[in-house]
């Protein structure tokens, strides 16, 4: 198996995507890694392993100011586009960037294509949970606009990935809404619901954003406006936190004092809470594997979003949902 990863992606590229990528051939003896971006700052950073470990020499890339559509029409030699297209070329079984969101969702698009069946691919991370198991939320931005039926879309493709790559049996699917009851929300939320109580799925009806975090469903599917905003407020509330908590832990000799005591205690629910130990986001919908991995990617958070989309090709995951959805349209 070969993934193709944006070496120049991301807060802390190229060293975090190089160190993410050595960790992973370490622990995956099936796999290869084409890393594409610019030889001169690669080199000094590889560590052998030159049969498993190529690099494509680029010195474009996209950045984070640019206009997504128009930098993937214009860069086309950039790392980002580049990585994509060795998915279209058949070179790689998946791709992975901490980039420029819009831009790999665009380059994934154009290069890579939709399933058939799919009317709009979605954004789907795996966020925490409060018992560790995590839950799949999409669309978190690849569409600000949704219909019921791609919301039923979205419901098919995050429970094939639950249970191929997250090891769900039967995953639990629930609707983001403002209450529990059957009947709430816009009318968005109303034909979805109708649509997915009608689908065959595990549908376990409304969850709550308030409760999303307490293993209500293994999957909740929204429309990417509300999904943005629940991940960015889970983020910054997790950010706040530690920040309040490390005031007061340091604000006298006695808090300090505590502070001691309870470090093993805090340290554990931080990594509870790591973005790093749930890999990336996966553009769900397209024909191969593109995972978008966070900006601000460390080299452990760069590893776990290759551990993902190794298992998304590994789970045939693609193959999965083209599947569920020929046999939908022969209902």
């Amino acid at each position: 198996m070969r993934l193709a990863i944006d070496a120049m992606g991301g807060d802390n590229a190229p060293n975090a995507i190089v160190d993410g990528v050595y960790e992973a051939i370490e622990a995956f003896p099936d796999l290869s890694v084409t890393i594409v971006g610019d030889e001169e700052k690669l080199n000094p950073l590889l560590k052998g392993n030159k049969d498993r470990v190529a690099v494509l020499h680029t010195e474009e890339y996209i950045t984070s100011e640019d206009q997504p559509v128009k930098a993937v029409r214009r860069k086309k030699n950039a790392s980002m586009v580049l990585a994509v297209n060795e998915v279209k070329e058949g070179r790689a079984d998946a791709a992975i960037s901490a980039g420029n969101t819009g831009a790999l969702m665009a380059a994934g698009l154009l290069y890579v294509g939709r399933i058939k069946g799919i009317d709009r691919p979605g954004l789907a991370p795996t966020l925490p949970t409060i018992d560790e198991k995590g839950f799949v939320l999409l669309d978190v931005g690849a569409n600000m606009d949704a219909k019921p039926e791609h919301l039923l879309q979205y419901a098919h493709m995050g429970s094939i990935y639950a249970e191929k790559v997250r090891g769900v049996n039967n995953p639990r699917v629930g609707l983001l809404n403002i209450g529990t009851e059957e009947g709430k929300g816009n009318e968005l939320s109303k034909e979805a619901y109708a649509l997915l109580q009608g689908s065959g799925l595990n549908f376990v009806g409304n969850v709550e954003s308030r409760d999303i975090l307490g293993n209500e469903a293994d999957v909740v599917v929204c429309d990417g406006f509300s999904g943005n905003l629940v991940l960015k407020t889970i983020e910054g509330t997790a950010l706040t936190m530690f920040k309040m908590l490390k005031e007061e832990l340091t604000s006298s000799l006695t808090s300090k004092m505590a502070a001691g005591v309870l470090k093993p205690k805090l340290k554990n629910l931080k990594s509870k809470l790591d973005y790093s130990e749930y890999g990336g986001a996966g553009l769900f919908g397209l024909r191969a594997p593109v995972i978008k991995a966070h900006g601000s990617s460390n080299g452990r958070a760069v590893f776990s979003a290759i551990k993902q989309a190794r298992m998304m090709v590994t789970g045939n995951v693609v193959s999965a949902i083209q599947t569920s959805l020929k046999q939908e349209g022969d209902q």
